[in-house]
């Protein structure tokens, strides 16, 4: 019963909720702009330390202590790679022209494999990226990291850049309609309200809620279409 009452009263003003949503449909129609593509690159290097000699003939040189030592390594070239003096280097490669990268740059860290990951709007900049971000890393990893005396790091890129878009987000996905869906809630929402506030009298519940009789009722005209709620007196 409850239910039915409150689809009547949400019917009796149901051009509100049409033409609320229809204006948002309409001004989103016009104002929206689809987000600009992005694409990404993922680059995986093997990360190592370059040994150094054992300076007492007392001392046995373990390999482990190396490959411990790369992890530690590791550790920093992953928070390096994700500040701006990384990104600055990078951009010294690309030349006087290259755009500012900060912010493009992830790193995560995996054993002694370090993971690379570069965000952009435009593929062949990031194919560019790409590759001066390989050859910093290569060539000038030791510039990221602490003093290490006379050893120094060593990367080998084991998997070489490929750029591909990415996908857009859930909430790019779910944009419009939760804008269109928003609009319709505040429609229904207002229909409540507006008949909270309206004091007249629309059927004889209304009437005999105020503890009057109901004497009689003016039937519906019968070329009009009549809903399941409304009965006529016999």
């Amino acid at each position: 019963m409850e239910l039915r009452l409150y689809w009547q009263i949400v019917w009796r003003r149901v051009w509100l909720v049409v033409a609320l949503v229809g204006i948002v449909a309409v001004v989103t129609a016009v104002t929206y702009h689809p987000p600009a593509p992005i694409y990404a690159a993922t680059l995986r290097f093997n990360v190592g330390l370059l040994p150094v000699p054992p300076a007492g003939a007392d001392y046995t040189y373990n390999p482990l202590d190396t490959w411990m030592a790369s992890e530690y390594l590791m550790d920093d070239l992953a928070s390096a790679v994700r500040g701006g003096a990384f990104a600055a280097a990078v951009q010294d490669r690309l030349g006087a022209d290259a755009p500012h990268l900060a912010g493009a740059f992830g790193a995560a860290t995996e054993h002694r494999v370090l993971t690379v990951s570069i965000t952009w709007g435009d593929a062949a900049q990031l194919a560019d990226i790409a590759n001066a971000t390989v050859a910093v890393l290569v060539e000038d990893s030791g510039d990221f990291v602490g003093p290490l005396g006379d050893a120094r790091p060593v990367l080998r890129l084991i998997d070489p850049p490929v750029v591909f878009p990415v996908g857009r987000s859930l909430k790019q996905k779910l944009d419009i309609p939760l804008r269109l869906g928003l609009a319709f809630l505040a429609g229904v929402a207002l229909t409540f309200l507006l008949d909270y506030l309206d004091t007249s009298l629309r059927d004889r519940a209304e009437v005999e809620a105020l503890g009057l009789s109901v004497l009689g009722e003016i039937p519906p005209l019968s070329g009009r279409r009549r809903w399941p709620w409304e009965r006529r007196l016999p």
